[in-house]
């Protein structure tokens, strides 16, 4: 009874992994592409074929301006879903954007109290 149950574990987690399994535009073939939610088989046929008459997509900007249909908002559901633009997922349109200068504290850090006299 406890084997049963443990394979049944054991099948339960490598399906999880396969359902979360990251795909990379830049090498997957249709069906790979067709097991990401949120694309169909019109979607990976525009990837595809945007694929091989521009070259590997350089990021998702690059992606998204070659893709009819893909901005950020739906590249950011399928970069949740496991679809990936040259190994990684989708930042969003400011995520690059540094909000602190190296080294500085954030506007809203106070600043550390005084040493005490002695």
């Amino acid at each position: 009874m406890i084997r049963k149950l443990m394979l049944a574990v054991a099948a339960l987690v490598a399906a999880m992994s396969m359902a979360f399994a990251q795909v990379d535009v830049n090498k997957a073939d249709a069906a790979a592409l067709d097991s990401v939610k949120g694309v169909g088989p019109a979607t990976s046929k525009l990837i595809l074929e945007e694929r091989t008459k521009g070259g590997d997509f350089k990021d998702w900007t690059d992606f998204a301006k070659r893709v009819k249909g893909v901005g950020d908002k739906r590249a950011a559901k399928l970069s949740q879903a496991g679809l990936q633009v040259a190994g990684k997922p989708f930042g969003g349109a400011g995520a690059a954007k540094p909000t602190a200068a190296a080294g500085k504290p954030a506007p809203s850090a106070k600043p550390a109290p005084a040493p005490a006299k002695m």
